[in-house]
């Protein structure tokens, strides 16, 4: 069968509270170069002037923004049915070839055209990573949410082998599973005349990053240590360092520079599904310090130091090490250059139009293989006429009855994607 050809568009879901942002408009750049555009539609709020002017730069992509909170935040049920139908109605505007999903609860909505689910955190991976336990019954929402998502979706992708295992293990098994390395344009992070201090970057408020550990190793260690990030939460509360110099939020070009200069990453994470900041330091020519967990050991084994996120004594003195070996910071500087070269900007972008185009050719063989509609059903996605995925589809919606039965509005029951 001739290969279907990619999506002239895709619409794809973001928010700009963390990485997706950088992840949706790298990949946005990637996709515009291949001749595919993309309608960004972005919910939760942050989208500043900066954001928007970096948007707008971007051939072929369009920007949509709504102020619905995402299914992490408190009390989101309301918003996520607004969002629901402000994105079905995106789509019927629009009319993508693939609707790329950047969380959860939107994968569940009855899309015509294929839904590509990427998983690149969610709160009970999370919550077990920071605080050694299973989220509280307060998540179970979020969860049914979640496993809903992933189970209708016809194709997941996360960022790491570790990523996908653990959706897997908490959500119940994957079964249009792949993976697709984030990636980032090596271009824009060039190593600059090195400097005698240690950087870290990441949201200084989110325990994940565990930047809290660096701060407390700081004293004892020789270099001084630089962070950028902001320090105040989602919830209003404030994270301030006490023992580092914090540089706040910093625009990405200068924090290139900032990249360029520094000796040393470090970055204790206890929970990070892949990186960019890790990643884009390694393109700069830091020597890493990674928290020792398993998708930062799936991506930069051989090429970062590791050191356990709570043993602040460890970190100190894997600091201390490298600061005073600079024949070993080199060797760790190229080795981690190396490693970032295979996790480009133009790498994630043949991933994604591969998955792209998988999904189109299941999509017109389900077509070919289904002359006639399922009772009852009407057209599928893209109005073709429902197969075999649709028939599971259908068949998983039966055996997990929604709690809710209202529909989304103007769409009915179909394909059992009412979950929100």
């Amino acid at each position: 069968m001739t290969a279907a050809a990619h999506p002239r568009r895709v619409l794809m879901t973001a928010d700009a509270v963390g990485g997706v942002w950088d992840y949706a408009l790298e990949l946005a750049r990637g996709l515009a170069r291949a001749g595919v555009g993309t309608s960004l539609a972005v919910m939760g709020g942050g989208v500043d002037h900066r954001k928007r002017a970096a948007a707008a730069r971007i051939p072929g992509l369009t920007l949509d923004e709504a102020p619905f909170r995402l299914e992490w935040m408190a009390d989101p049920d309301a918003d996520l049915l607004k969002a629901g139908d402000w994105l079905l109605d995106l789509e019927r505007k629009i009319r993508p070839g693939v609707v790329h999903v950047n969380g959860y609860a939107q994968a569940a909505l009855p899309f015509r055209a294929p839904v590509l689910c990427v998983g690149h955190s969610c709160v009970r991976s999370w919550w077990q990573a920071v605080h050694g336990e299973d989220a509280p019954a307060g998540w179970d929402r979020y969860s049914a949410r979640v496993a809903d998502g992933l189970r209708l979706a016809d194709l997941v992708v996360a960022p790491t082998h570790a990523m996908l295992d653990t959706l897997g293990r908490l959500y119940g098994d994957l079964q249009r599973r792949r993976m697709i390395h984030n990636g980032r344009d090596a271009g824009l992070y060039r190593p600059l005349p090195k400097q005698p201090f240690i950087l870290s970057a990441g949201r200084v408020w989110d325990k994940a990053k565990n930047i809290a550990a660096l701060d407390a190793a700081a004293p004892r260690v020789d270099w001084p240590v630089v962070v950028a990030g902001d320090a105040s939460g989602p919830d209003g509360s404030v994270r301030t360092p006490r023992h580092v110099r914090h540089l706040g939020r910093v625009p990405s070009e200068e924090l290139a520079r900032w990249f360029g200069r520094a000796a040393v990453f470090a970055l204790p994470a206890r929970y990070e599904p892949f990186g960019l900041a890790a990643l884009e330091a390694a393109f700069a020519g830091c020597a890493l310090v990674l928290g020792d967990i398993p998708t930062l050991r799936e991506l930069w084994d051989g090429a970062a130091v590791f050191a356990d996120p709570d043993d602040r004594d460890a970190l100190a003195r894997e600091l201390n090490r490298l600061a005073a070996d600079p024949r070993r910071r080199q060797a760790l500087s190229v080795a981690a250059r190396r490693r970032a070269h295979t996790y480009t900007a133009a790498r994630m972008t043949r991933g994604y139009l591969d998955a792209y185009a998988t999904l189109l050719n299941r999509t017109h063989a389900n077509m070919n293989q289904s002359p006639s509609p399922l009772a009852g059903e009407g057209l599928g996605r893209g109005g073709f006429t429902p197969g075999r995925a649709e028939e599971e589809f259908l068949a998983a919606a039966r055996r997990h009855p929604l709690p809710n039965p209202s529909p989304v509005k103007g769409e009915g029951l179909k394909r059992g994607r009412t979950s929100l």
